[in-house]
């Protein structure tokens, strides 16, 4: 029997409801789904940022930066024979360290002669606001006729990092370069002026394979020193500069790298001499689409915290494997946190740069858009990163008391 009029309308009426509190449903689902992704997005947004770990916001100190350039100080070049004008072509990549109140900035210099048309010496500056420095009229740490000389000529001596150790006594690490091989150095000095060289850090077979950056786990205390600290009864370092490796000692001079265990082996792609040093524990390595796609490279002495170590480090990119808003071989800055119980064992990172060259001196230089940290201080109730800009002049940024 065929259904009345009425009924089919009350059918129609029915079947229009369930579609109108259908849609009403998927409606409201999709727009909590999207407030929940939205509201992710922004805590991850967030947590890249600033992790509660890190150590931010830091500012540059665009009013007086850059803080030192080039100068015309001479020198008299006892390899060389001859005087030269040690800091003429640049001036970059500053280490610092804070006695008797006063802020010091050990700093790689460049004169424009020679095989490579700039052998590297450190300079010394001093500073008494963290912004204004006074550079001493000479190097105080240069090649010369010593054991050391066969790793440290003609290329010289670059790039620095300083701590003490409990007595007080000053240990610096840099790179020699003897035009083939850099090699990570160590010295040290009671006085920030007179120096003992102990020669290469690491000994064996990879005494001659290539090392850089030196970054030794310490203590950053309230009066300024960083001093060096002991974790498991051995001093802790991180170094390289394609990744970053980890090495210990039991003297600061003496290192020892980390190799892998037994069942471990490396989780990314092994870039440039990385190869040559496949049993070497990774800690911390390039990723792929950041701004650290190319590689990584320790920044000033790591920082000991209650949260882990911390450290600051530097990433170059690669726009075609990396990010592609940032120019071929930009260095930026970012930093890390490594287990305190375990410094191989990373347990936060930065999905992001603090700090990128955006200033004309650190985009057009010796070697464009870098940003290079190397220098960290706790001074005056603040903390001050100091930095290379295109490997031609320092600069420096601020991050007021915490």
């Amino acid at each position: 029997m065929p259904r009345s009029a009425g009924h089919f309308s009350y059918l129609n009426y029915m079947k229009i409801a369930q579609r109108i509190v259908l849609t009403v449903l998927i409606v409201s689902v999709v727009a909590a789904c999207r407030n929940r992704e939205e509201n992710s997005i922004k805590k991850v947004e967030l947590i890249d940022e600033q992790p509660s770990w890190a150590l931010l916001p830091f500012d540059k100190m665009d009013s007086v930066n850059p803080l030192l350039e080039r100068g015309n100080g001479v020198f008299f070049c006892p390899v060389r024979k001859d005087t030269v004008q040690w800091e003429e072509k640049d001036v970059f990549n500053p280490a610092t360290v804070v006695r008797h109140d006063t802020l010091f900035m050990i700093y790689r210099a460049e004169d424009s002669v020679g095989k490579f048309a700039g052998t590297s010496r450190l300079g010394l500056a001093w500073s008494i606001d963290g912004e204004h420095f006074n550079p001493h009229p000479t190097p105080i740490f240069y090649p010369d006729n010593d054991a050391q000389q066969k790793y440290e000529w003609e290329g010289g001596c670059e790039d620095p990092r300083i701590v003490e150790d409990s007595s007080g006594r000053y240990i610096l690490t840099y790179t020699s370069f003897d035009g083939t091989t850099a090699r990570l150095m160590v010295a040290t000095s009671p006085d920030l002026i007179q120096w003992t060289k102990y020669g290469p850090v690491f000994s064996g077979r990879y005494r001659d394979v290539w090392s850089k950056s030196g970054s030794i786990v310490s203590d950053y205390l309230p009066d300024g020193r960083i001093v060096a600290r002991k974790i498991n009864g051995r001093y802790w370092m991180y170094w390289g500069d394609v990744n970053i490796w980890a090495a210990y000692s039991p003297d600061l001079i003496h290192w020892t790298p980390v190799p892998y265990e037994k069942d471990e082996k490396p989780e990314i792609e092994l870039r440039h001499y990385a190869p040559l040093v496949k049993e070497l524990k990774i800690v911390l390595g390039p990723r792929r689409k950041k701004f650290d796609s190319d590689l990584v490279e320790p920044g000033p002495p790591a920082m000991y915290t209650d949260k882990g170590i911390l450290l600051l480090y530097n990433g170059r990119n690669v726009p075609d494997i990396g990010d592609t808003s940032l120019a071929e071989g930009t260095y930026a800055a970012s930093q890390a946190l490594m287990d305190k119980n375990d410094p191989t064992r990373l347990i936060g990172r930065m999905e992001q740069y603090f700090m990128k060259p955006d200033k004309h001196y650190e985009i057009q230089g010796q070697v464009n858009h870098v940003c290079f940290i190397e220098g960290l201080a706790r001074y005056k109730n603040n903390w001050w990163l100091y930095y290379g800009t295109a490997d031609s002049r320092i600069a420096g940024a601020m991050m007021k008391g915490r």
